[in-house]
């Protein structure tokens, strides 16, 4: 396995939140081989860390993993009794945020650190991050051999088995294999879902939906489900980090409030295994935000949140958010020639805010340019960036 881009500190235990099948395991398990561990995937471990939490825990000494925890949330209370009494160091992963976060504020404040460890950001598996993707030119002939990676990218996504994968074939079967089992099977356990195709129904409608606001009302009806069961099953796609959301952004001094909420999914190998047909805008504008959410993430865009804005006329930015003070305002085509029409919505909201913003568009050619103030990324500058 390649080396991930994540770096934990060790002043404090850790949990680590993260969708299955991201690299979660394999990365504890190599950074801190001689660690004991224990996974509450295995049924006899779970057994037993619920009829003994206690006893569970203490078998392992001072320093342990405690792989899925959020299989048996309460078991955070062991893990703080270990950690005040017995000057334990835990590492502790998660794939569902549903009652763990709770759990761990609850019982592990000022004990642990949370990190988010997403899928691999494109280009990860072949090294450190070596640009900075915003203030960064790379140079003509990296841009074009990343164009070449960017079509598989952007189809089958960032999944760290599906990447190692030498054919598509052996990448569909995985993803395949992920959707029958960690994206429906789990997620029916941890939430108490019962009705399956009215979860995949949610997800393929979510998927088609790329781009749009969310209506629950509009979800509820095609999937046969009550306003309150639907916006339940969009929550735990939401826990589960499959899913994310980029509310509407304000600003001003009469704040609109903005109920509607973009959703994106995590990585695009979510929406391949879901074999829906999307077009290439859909497509593209998911990979774009997604990868710039794993930079988020993992810290390298230091904010604790994306938005997208939609102004009363209907003109809408795909993503704004603040870095190290500034505003960054970022557009996404899929044009190989962009012009003054692509950068129009980003030059009206510039005359509309009182402030320094910086404007970008990403677009699906390999040069860099700029266009009225307006700084055009291609796309494929995403690779091995951060």
């Amino acid at each position: 396995m390649f080396k991930r881009w994540l770096s934990l500190k060790h002043d404090k235990s850790i949990l680590i939140i993260g969708p299955r099948r991201c690299g979660k395991t394999t990365y504890l398990k190599q950074n801190y081989p001689d660690w004991n561990y224990a996974t509450l995937d295995d049924l006899d471990f779970l057994g037993w860390a619920k009829k003994d939490p206690k006893g569970f825990i203490q078998q392992f000494g001072e320093r342990f993993i405690i792989d899925e925890i959020q299989r048996y949330p309460e078991l955070t209370i062991a893990v703080k009794y270990a950690i005040d009494n017995k000057n334990a160091e835990v590492l502790m992963t998660g794939s569902s945020a549903l009652g763990l976060l709770d759990s761990t504020a609850d019982t592990l404040a000022g004990r642990i650190r949370i990190y988010s460890f997403p899928t691999a950001c494109w280009g990860e598996n072949d090294g450190m991050p070596d640009h900075s993707i915003f203030s960064d030119k790379l140079d003509y002939s990296k841009i074009k051999e990343a164009s070449r990676l960017l079509k598989e990218a952007v189809t089958y996504g960032q999944f760290p088995e599906v990447i190692t994968q030498s054919n598509e074939d052996q990448k569909n079967e995985i993803l395949k294999n992920y959707k029958n089992t960690y994206f429906i099977r789990d997620l029916m356990q941890l939430s108490n879902i019962e009705n399956l195709e009215a979860l995949l129904t949610i997800f393929n409608h979510l998927a088609l939906s790329i781009g749009s606001h969310l209506e629950v009302s509009n979800f509820a009806q095609k999937s046969g489900l009550s306003h309150v069961t639907t916006k339940k099953y969009l929550n735990t796609l939401y826990q589960s980090q499959l899913t994310f959301k980029l509310y509407g952004y304000q600003y001003g001094p009469v704040k609109r409030y903005m109920k509607s909420v973009k959703t994106y999914f995590s990585d695009n190998g979510v929406i391949k295994s879901l074999n829906v047909q999307l077009n290439e805008g859909q497509l593209i504008e998911n990979f774009v935000i997604s990868e710039l959410e794993k930079r988020r993430k993992l810290g390298y865009i230091q904010c604790d949140q994306f938005f997208y804005y939609k102004s009363a006329a209907g003109r809408e930015i795909d993503l704004i958010f603040e870095h190290l003070g500034e505003l960054y305002l970022v557009e996404i085509k899929t044009t190989l020639k962009p012009s003054s029409r692509d950068i129009k919505n980003l030059k009206e909201l510039k005359k509309q805010m009182n402030r320094p913003l910086k404007l970008y568009l990403f677009y699906l050619g390999e040069e860099y340019q700029n266009i009225e103030g307006v700084n055009i990324i291609p796309v494929s500058a995403l690779y091995k960036g951060k």
